[in-house]
């Protein structure tokens, strides 16, 4: 399936549901659920420390250190997995990765506030592609200049492709809720170039 757009104004966001066969998504959810070096660190909130509510890990080219929430992080080499998902990723998107941030959610009590992918080393207009695995959660966007406007949901299913580009990060932010309903874990890979 190819990427289709979302129409979103001052935003070029796409969606390929079905990026990865099922088959596919969820050997590679096992695999890198039980090999990637999982982190949860404490970040800066509101003025305040805090735990992050889920597992994260940060991969990618030597250089590529990145900062968020009062965190430095310095890349760890990449896995095969991650590789070849990397070359795939660049060869479907037409983009450069150098890295990539893992966030999994163990259960639907973890979960991601709003916010922007704007830190200063990704550039004015990055490219970021997310990738699903595990278990569907409701992404959500909404305008970053308009709080009481109506935001977008998104069931996002194991296997998909977003991908947020232009002026996206500027114009709109996004976030992963909490939910009340069991569900299962759900793998995360945000790849970006860090420049």
């Amino acid at each position: 399936m190819p990427l289709l757009p979302l129409p979103l104004p001052d935003a070029d966001v796409l969606l390929d549901a079905r990026f990865l066969a099922p088959a596919e998504a969820s050997a590679l959810l096992a695999e890198l659920t039980a090999t990637v070096a999982w982190q949860q660190q404490p970040i800066k909130l509101f003025g305040k420390e805090v735990m992050q509510p889920r597992l994260t890990a940060w991969y990618g080219d030597p250089k590529a250190t990145y900062r968020y929430s009062g965190l430095r992080l310095e890349p760890l080499p990449w896995l095969p997995a991650l590789q070849q998902l990397r070359a795939h990723l660049e060869t479907a998107t037409g983009a450069r990765f150098n890295s990539v941030l893992l966030n999994l959610y163990r259960s639907g009590q973890d979960s991601m506030g709003y916010h922007a992918d704007d830190e200063p080393e990704l550039g004015p207009e990055p490219v970021i592609a997310s990738l699903t695995l595990g278990a569907t959660r409701t992404f959500r966007l909404r305008p970053r200049r308009s709080v009481a406007a109506q935001a977008l949901s998104l069931p996002l299913l194991a296997g998909s492709l977003l991908l947020m580009r232009g002026a996206t990060q500027q114009n709109w932010l996004h976030a992963l809720p909490k939910t009340t309903r069991p569900v299962g874990p759900r793998l995360n890979l945000t790849f970006r170039l860090v420049k």
